[in-house]
């Protein structure tokens, strides 16, 4: 008996790199049939590819009947948009981080999300990397025990004409690198600490000439007083991804994410009774990143089983409404 399960029809809309990374990950469960780009040459190029339909407008992908799933891709200014008009037409959704500028841009999509059978997964896709889905598995297991707080640090150095890009501009990205960055790190925070009742910190412009800070300092207590200190930059100059989790019986501290990161890799510092030197395991992933396809799988699995998704629009606001909070004490409005 053939078993193969039919492919869920695909349209993608934003075909820049992170685009461009979807369409790959989509593997055998997902069939990419519609591209859309405002410059029609990434779309057409992309869906050459993929032997899809190219158009320079998402608006009428929506009236496509075969597309089943939407992968929303685009600036920040748009993905609410693009997002709500899909649910309205009965479309699945994985949109990425952040899923919107503000907050507020988020409370008709989930309202509309809440009346429909639709599931929308914002696209986190740091949770689906190796060493964090080991990370949540030890932690898990109770091997680390309570946990006390996480130390995270992540960042980059930017580029040539960054300061002239799109996320250098408020009224399209919502902010500089706290809304860039610092959701992945305020996301993994939540998912390894639970919610967070007391939020300080700030964000400020150190070196590029732009109307976006290109640095956050965070300090985030949930009501247990567990904290997670988090640092975003895009002035590390080297890339950096840093995440340590700290627990009564050990740590875990997990560096790199592949490519300019540096290799991914995770050591559990295990504490033994008589204390002293811990316990030492370390693995490594040299191998191609799988936190795409993996997230992309998981996505599916919730439209084939009716399940809910495993991050929802509720993490994507909860996440802004931190990112708000900071930005309402530093020098920038644009988010408060």
């Amino acid at each position: 008996m053939n078993t193969k399960v039919k492919p869920i029809n695909v349209a993608i809309v934003g075909c820049g790199l992170v685009g461009r990374k979807r369409a790959s990950a989509l593997g055998p469960e997902g069939h990419l049939v519609a591209c859309a780009d405002i410059d029609i040459s990434r779309a057409k190029g992309l869906a050459k590819e993929f032997d899809a339909k190219a158009y320079d407008d998402w608006r009428p992908i929506m009236d496509v009947p075969e597309v089943t799933a939407l992968v929303v891709a685009t600036r920040h200014d748009s993905l609410a948009e693009i997002t709500l008009a899909a649910v309205e037409t009965g479309k699945h959704v994985l949109v990425e981080k952040p899923a919107a500028r503000t907050s507020a841009e988020l409370d008709p999509l989930i309202a509309a999300v809440n009346k429909s059978k639709v599931k929308v997964h914002v696209g986190f896709n740091h949770r689906y990397h190796r060493s964090l889905r080991q990370a949540k598995e030890i932690i898990d297991r109770g091997e680390l025990g309570e946990l006390m707080y996480i130390r995270g640090r992540y960042g980059h150095g930017g580029r040539l004409g960054y300061e002239k890009e799109w996320r250098a501009q408020p009224e399209i990205s919502g902010g500089g690198e706290l809304i860039d960055q610092g959701p992945h790190l305020i996301d993994l925070s939540r998912w390894f600490l639970g919610e967070f009742t007391e939020v300080d910190g700030f964000s400020k412009t150190y070196y590029w000439d732009m109307p976006v800070d290109d640095n956050a300092f965070l300090t985030l207590k949930t009501e247990k007083k567990q904290v997670a200190f988090l640092h975003v930059s895009c002035t590390e100059w080297k890339n950096l991804f840093s995440l340590e989790i700290y627990g009564h019986k050990g740590k875990l501290d997990l560096s790199g994410l592949g490519g300019s990161y540096g290799v991914e890799r995770i050591t559990h510092y295990r504490m033994l009774p008589e204390m002293g030197p811990p316990e030492t395991f370390t693995w490594e992933y040299p191998t191609e990143d799988d936190s795409w396809s993996r997230e992309v799988e998981d996505f599916f699995e919730c439209i084939r089983k009716d399940r809910p998704p495993s991050v929802t629009l509720s993490d994507a606001s909860k996440t802004l409404k931190i990112v708000e909070n900071i930005y309402s004490g530093s020098a920038y409005g644009y988010c408060a």
